[in-house]
């Protein structure tokens, strides 16, 4: 049996009549840029998440860039920081997360994670921030893999030292913490509509959503080359607006995305029961143990046997990924661009044996079976 880590073909072809249906409204109309279904997929996320406002951006990378240039802006009044100013993040999560604080003006400073849930830990944030508050502008939790980071911790402490939230959704759209979407609780969430995330267009897409009314005005000027008025601009801003053909297509999975995502929490379930059993893997935090709703962009196991693993899986055509096998701070990009907390031993942990399993919205139980079974069969 041949199982992908992702079957996007499976999962467009489930919902083709309203991805067609969503296309004629865009061909009708010729307004391919912005437009109205750029603006009802603004209106719909933001009720969904629970925020005043959503910017529609060209792409994930551009929503964290702009949210970055955004809070600058309200912090000093230019659309960039000083290089002495330092924004925390993780070192375990995709380049885009890091290389736009670099090209917001700021340096990285990497902190390390919790070993178990991926995500950045709070308790380093802390000890950073007590003896470098003076710098520190804001932090980027990336809520790896879909499972949220703990947010009580995070906010705490930032709101002690002044600094501001900007959380990278990326992965987890749909996501909660406690009973709060994902997204809605620091000064800007990040979302990414790649195609393989749990609401993915048909290319690049990305949105910004705040309380925040200044930071939704800012970015709007920004998506749009710095200007309320196009042949009058105000700041320094770029070309990231996203088109209609994409929103059209969001609008219509969006009906599906809470569906999907319980679909992948039974299959997550599915996993963490067959697997349990096996000493040589680590399993993913179950959430019935933090106050946590994921939503499973992967499911990531560990193990010191990780490429035996994989290459065996890969015999049987069982597809699997490593995210990450490089640990930012360990890339040329962030040579002498960064600052290190710590020794980040925990990050360099995960990047040596993590791997993710398929783990796709409509995953038959006989492919997930089949997944389980060759796993086990691996470790006899």
């Amino acid at each position: 049996m041949k199982v992908p880590i992702l079957n996007l073909k499976r999962l467009h072809n489930s919902i083709k009549d309203e991805i067609y249906e969503a296309f004629d409204d865009v061909f009708s109309e010729q307004h391919f840029i912005l437009g109205k279904q750029v603006k009802q997929l603004e209106e719909r996320v933001s009720s969904y998440i629970g925020t005043k406002y959503a910017i529609g951006v060209a792409s994930g990378t551009d929503a964290l860039l702009l949210a970055l240039k955004a809070s600058s802006y309200e912090i000093y009044g230019r659309e960039h920081f000083k290089s002495e100013d330092e924004i925390i993040t993780t070192p375990f999560t995709f380049v885009a997360t890091a290389d736009t604080i670099l090209l917001s003006g700021a340096t990285p400073v990497f902190i390390d994670i919790d070993p178990y849930t991926y995500n950045i830990s709070p308790e380093n944030i802390g000890e950073y921030l007590s003896n470098n508050s003076s710098k520190v502008k804001a932090i980027i939790p990336v809520h790896l893999y879909g499972q949220a980071c703990n947010m009580d911790e995070i906010m705490q402490t930032t709101k002690q030292f002044g600094v501001y939230v900007i959380e990278d959704v990326a992965q987890a759209f749909g996501g909660k913490w406690k009973n709060k979407k994902l997204g809605n609780f620091g000064i800007a969430g990040c979302l990414s509509f790649f195609p393989t995330k749990g609401l993915g267009g048909f290319g690049d897409g990305g949105m910004i959503v705040t309380n925040d009314k200044t930071i939704a005005e800012i970015v709007d000027m920004l998506r749009k080359h710095g200007g309320k008025d196009k042949y009058n601009v105000n700041i320094l801003g770029h070309n990231s607006r996203l088109d209609a053909l994409q929103a059209s297509i969001l609008l219509q999975k969006l009906k599906h995305v809470d569906r999907w995502n319980e679909n992948k929490r039974k299959i997550a379930e599915v996993y963490n029961t067959e697997l349990s059993g096996i000493n040589d893997i680590i399993l993913p935090v179950r959430h019935n143990s933090l106050p946590i709703t994921p939503v499973y962009h992967q499911y990531t196991i560990r193990t010191k046997k990780r490429d035996k693993l994989q290459s065996y899986l890969k015999e049987k055509e069982i597809q699997t990924m490593v995210y990450y096998p490089i640990s930012l701070h360990k890339q040329k990009l962030f040579e002498e661009r960064t600052k290190i907390f710590g020794s980040l031993k925990n990050a360099e942990l995960a990047v040596k044996g993590v791997l993710s399993l398929p783990i796709d919205p409509l995953q038959t139980e006989k492919e997930t079976t089949y997944i389980v079974n060759m796993i086990k069969e691996f470790f006899v």
